[in-house]
């Protein structure tokens, strides 16, 4: 069993399998051209694995692959059938903007994958150029037809911005309560790779904008997950994730691995280790030594829970499936 400095069983391991992005979206990294790590300095699938199975064996019980976008590295089917040959009761999960899903479902869900999370901020063709910057959103939700269509348990995140999407909200609920899909509404998260002009939305505001179409009634908080729940009258529930908070630090149970090899025991600290050169070595030992450190140092909350915090990420969330 892993377990953190403040007594937090840890059992989720995020892995991040690249940076690279095909998309531009406003909230994350907007630029380009980027400085991106050379893939010879990338974690090979084969690395990753030493290390995943070192966590199993430790008490991981859930791994969710992402990016970057990750359906952009070649093989990830591969990768995601090791994992789940391993350990056959392992929770898979894998979080993409569905871009490229429809022509990876079937393989996926052959490999062993067992639930998708898929980026959706908006259901009008041209909202969806503004924020991704590129006409996206045919071949997103195509993709997560196919998904649907292959069995995979599907879960929509969504970005509410200011001036963008904000209008939308209720549109993306219906349309996720129409096809059976949870969705999550995610504040934005303020980081320096971000559009200088991107503003989100707070939990107050989205939960005004659905109030004005929907009762729903605050759900209390079980397990681990940082999403605070909402159920409408009909018994359908959404999630707001709140990371100006830190209600839900308390009950952190995630790590997160980067492509690089970069041990990160949380999302809004810029406190990590790096297990590559142990796990190149197939040194397990000082791996298992580095992720126990690791756990022994991850934080009690976040940076960003105070009330007049000003605090901004200099991490790049495409970096670790932020």
């Amino acid at each position: 069993m892993l377990v953190d400095g403040f007594g937090r069983k840890v059992d989720y391991l995020r892995v991040s399998v690249t940076e690279r992005c095909n998309f531009r979206c406003q909230y994350c990294m907007p630029e380009k051209p980027f400085s991106w790590v050379p893939k010879e300095e990338l974690l090979s699938y084969e690395d990753l694995f030493e290390f995943i199975k070192v966590g199993i064996d430790e008490g991981i019980k859930k791994v969710r692959i992402t990016g970057g976008e990750p359906l952009l590295r070649e093989g990830l089917e591969n990768f995601i059938e090791m994992i789940a040959t391993y350990k056959e009761d392992i929770d898979l999960a894998l979080t993409t903007n569905g871009f490229l899903l429809d022509q990876a479902a079937q393989k996926l869900k052959d490999a062993g994958l067992k639930r998708i999370n898929v980026s959706l901020d908006s259901l009008k063709e041209d909202v969806a150029a503004k924020v991704a910057q590129k006409n996206v959103l045919k071949k997103v939700l195509k993709g997560i037809e196919a998904a649907h269509k292959v069995g995979l348990k599907i879960k929509i995140n969504c970005v509410p911005m200011q001036g963008i999407n904000d209008t939308e909200l209720v549109d993306i609920l219906e349309f996720c309560k129409e096809k059976g899909y949870p969705v999550r509404f995610i504040e934005y998260m303020e980081n320096s790779h971000a559009k200088d002009t991107a503003k989100g939305l707070t939990s107050d505001e989205i939960q005004e904008i659905i109030r004005k179409s929907y009762n729903f009634t605050k759900e209390e908080r079980t397990g681990s997950s940082p999403s605070q729940d909402y159920k409408l009258e009909d018994g359908y529930v959404f999630g707001i994730i709140e990371p100006h908070k830190d209600d839900f630090c308390a009950t952190c149970n995630r790590i997160r691995l980067t492509a690089s090899g970069v041990l990160i025991p949380c999302l809004y600290f810029e406190d990590a280790q790096s297990i590559k050169e142990a796990i190149q070595a197939r040194d397990i030992k000082k791996a298992a030594a580095i992720l126990k450190d690791v756990l022994a140092n991850k934080p009690e909350k976040n940076k960003w829970s105070s009330e007049d915090s000003t605090e901004t990420s200099t991490r790049a969330f495409y970096e670790t499936g932020g």
